[in-house]
């Protein structure tokens, strides 16, 4: 059947409209400077996805320098005329895009890249920066006050970066929506020991010098990377389960600890690996420094970091992050109960499982101790906002959603969402509609309300 003169020149029409559509959507852009997250608004980058970081650092504690080589092997997911990476404070010397020298600009904290050709969406490259300088930590109300980051110690070095500060050591895309797989390869003076993330590839002493090469091959957020320098006692092996295990404390804290950090994270390790699913990572373990300026412990995946350990809750709460926050990351920061009030509520199964108080009687505790005119209840824990993102009601009204939720569910439900969960969105991200999307097709409940009571409301929910 032929075509009339004007049904073919519709179609000519049509043609080319949908050549300039396909045209205009495949010009190359600028790369978004942000993820768009409502706390930290420039965090992340956009147009590529960030696959693998190769990281050379070199530090000198003595004049508090670090010179450092990252190379970043991402995916474009759009046509990129530039692209950013965040980077604070240290002096970039040299970029290379695909291994040729490529422009660079900085705006605040944002690295301006702009490779000599086009990079093509769903193309793989790599980024390579030179940078230096002493780096800073950050401070302010956000982490309990204290400062946190790249954080100078009497000896090295103790990186501790949650939410915002992996950037103040490597340029990255530095948040955990954007997950990736590392090499870590430390530079320190000889005597001094370099730990970070995953196993142990390679460590040597040449000349003046102490090398160490780490592997983390498990999808990581960046502010769970570290690179922590110091001397430590070393210890190594397996816990009862089998699961390698490194375990690195400043010799000065040996005497003053009262708590067996090794035996902890191993029985914890193995417990948690029934309760919540398998131990997500090639190995286990913990860092312990002496750090008190910090006055905060974090989840450094694979080797929780604790500025002098304060209590076994301590490392049991740090270790059952490897689950929530590690493994299972948020997609957005304002979701960050998902992490901490996961891991209180672990310091409770723990109490449970130990013997020494059921988790209906800790959350009766906290609940009866709380009175309602306290500051407390007027946290709205599903969005606690970027100053109060680490309020105690993060932590404990997050836990008590979670006791809530199994009294109304039953432990047979809700014993077999943990695991559920950790399967469901291993080395991911998620936010809290998820969770009850999944409490609820777990339980067979409407749960809407009981989210809404405990997580979206103000006030001391009645009992």
């Amino acid at each position: 059947m032929a075509l009339s003169r004007s049904a073919r020149l519709g179609a000519v029409v049509t043609a080319a409209l949908s050549f300039l559509t396909v045209a205009a959507s495949s010009a190359p852009v600028h790369g978004a400077p942000g993820i768009g997250d409502s706390y930290f608004p420039e965090l992340g980058n956009g147009g590529f996805d960030a696959r693998h970081y190769a990281l050379d650092v070199a530090y000198d504690p003595a004049t508090g320098r670090l010179d450092g080589r990252t190379t970043l092997t991402a995916r474009a997911t759009e046509n990129l005329s530039s692209f950013d990476l965040d980077l604070q404070k240290l002096q970039v010397t040299r970029v290379d895009v695909d291994g040729r020298r490529a422009r660079f600009t900085r705006r605040g904290d944002e690295l301006r890249i702009t490779p000599r050709q086009t990079l093509r969406k769903h193309r793989s490259f790599t980024v390579t920066v030179a940078y230096g300088g002493i780096p800073e930590p950050l401070g302010g109300p956000i982490v309990f006050g204290s400062h946190y980051g790249w954080m100078k110690t009497d000896d090295g070095v103790f990186v501790a970066c949650e939410p915002n500060a992996a950037s103040t050591w490597f340029p990255s895309s530095d948040h955990p929506s954007d997950k990736a797989t590392y090499d870590i390869r430390i530079k320190a003076p000889k005597g001094l020991t370099g730990v970070s993330n995953g196993r142990l590839v390679s460590a040597y002493t040449r000349g003046g010098s102490s090398y160490a090469h780490w592997r983390e091959s498990r999808p990581m957020a960046t502010y769970l990377a570290t690179a922590t320098i110091g001397k430590f006692d070393v210890r190594t092996g397996r816990t009862p389960g089998g699961i390698p295990m490194y375990v690195a404390i400043d010799p000065k804290l040996k005497d003053s600890n009262k708590v067996d950090v090794y035996a902890v994270t191993a029985a914890a390790t193995d417990y948690w690996s029934r309760v919540f699913g398998p131990y997500p990572f090639e190995e286990t373990g913990a860092i312990v420094d002496d750090m008190p300026e910090a006055g905060f412990s974090l989840e450094v995946q694979s080797k929780p970091a604790y500025s002098a350990v304060r209590s076994e809750t301590t490392i049991v709460h740090e270790l059952a992050h490897q689950w929530f926050g590690d493994s299972v990351s948020v997609k957005h920061w304002k979701d960050i109960w998902l992490n901490e009030g996961f891991a209180t509520y672990a310091q409770w199964l723990w109490a449970e499982h130990q013997g020494t108080r059921s988790a209906h009687d800790s959350f009766r505790a906290v609940y009866d101790a709380i009175p309602a005119d306290d500051a407390f209840w007027q946290v709205k824990v599903a969005d606690p906002q970027r100053d109060t993102m680490f309020a105690g009601a993060v932590y404990q009204r997050g836990a008590m959603t979670l006791q809530a939720l199994r009294e109304r569910i039953g432990d047979k439900a809700f014993f077999k969402l943990l695991p559920a969960w950790t399967r469901l969105h291993r080395y991911g991200n998620a936010d809290t509609a998820d969770f009850v999307r999944l409490a609820e097709q777990v339980s067979g409940q409407r749960l809407d309300g009981l989210f809404h009571t405990w997580l979206r409301t103000t006030g001391k929910p009645a009992l």
